[in-house]
């Protein structure tokens, strides 16, 4: 099973709002460029680059922004148009009061599996002590967390907060909490080598792409500023295919991993094996 563990909805048809709105979510997330998408369109994609399930990311930034991009609702209205071809992970903006309802319902009412947190856009960080009622709650009901990582191509978005090392204090206060470090930390891809090595609940996912193409990009990453070996014997089970689609192509990102000639096992794990074991679905 192919699983892309990184993809933001928000331009959707089925949550269009209306212009104005979407001219403000394009104004937030930094995508002014893009169109919306149908539903069809994109199970069409997924289809023809051979993935079989999606996992989407609601976006909160209202105390930043003073509005929700994609709310938990919003979201599952989304997945439940398949719920066979997509999942999500909800979002809270921290600084919210109600943070810790809302993540809650978003678990237990919503059905959502995960919860997605973008600490240099929502200007936290992560060993906050604010955080940890969010933290304890993602424990008790055993949903894993999405954190943005390392650099973002979104305006106001200081790198500050989302260094790899920044979570070091996370990953050892709270052991039985897997999280994810998306965009595989990137430029810090060694300091995020370290933590998927040295932390049994740290994960990355490989949704960067910030010069070049998806093929060439990754080489650099994972056999130049990594050892060419790494990835086949140091971390085989800690990284996860991620497009940060609709920015880049589920398909061309899965190429690109492809294009790495991993040993079979590898590739599978790496390609939705890994997203298995961090969403908790091994049973």
């Amino acid at each position: 099973m192919v699983i892309d563990m990184h993809v933001h909805p928000e331009f959707w048809e089925a949550v269009y709002q209306d212009e104005a709105f979407n001219e403000k979510r394009k104004e937030i997330m930094g995508r002014d460029k893009l169109g919306n998408a149908d539903y069809g369109f994109v199970i069409r994609q997924m289809d023809y680059a051979g993935i079989d399930k999606l996992c989407l990311l609601a976006t909160d930034t209202s105390t930043q922004d003073g509005c929700v991009v994609l709310t938990n609702e919003d979201l599952k209205k989304i997945v439940d148009l398949a719920p066979d071809r997509f999942f999500g992970f909800a979002s809270v903006d921290p600084f919210r009061k109600d943070a810790v309802e809302v993540v809650e319902k978003a678990f237990t009412e919503l059905g959502l599996q995960g919860l997605n947190l973008h600490p240099s856009k929502q200007k936290f960080y992560p060993d906050d002590e604010m955080m940890d009622p969010i933290y304890k709650l993602c424990i008790k009901y055993n949903k894993p967390i999405m954190f943005h990582a390392g650099t973002s191509w979104e305006t106001n978005t200081p790198a500050k907060y989302a260094k790899p090392l920044a979570f070091e204090e996370v990953a050892i206060k709270y052991p039985e909490l897997r999280f994810c470090l998306a965009h595989m930390g990137w430029p810090w891809v060694q300091d995020t080598a370290m933590m998927i090595l040295k932390y049994p609940n740290v994960y990355a996912d490989t949704s960067m792409l910030y010069s070049d193409r998806p093929i060439d990009f990754f080489h650099q990453v994972f056999k130049v500023d990594l050892s060419p070996l790494w990835l086949e014997n140091a971390f085989p089970d800690k990284v996860m295919f991620g497009s940060n689609n609709p920015r880049f192509g589920s398909g061309d990102m899965k190429e690109g991993i492809e294009t790495l000639e991993l040993r079979p096992r590898t590739e599978a794990k790496v390609l939705g094996g890994n997203a298995v074991k961090f969403l908790g679905w091994e049973d």
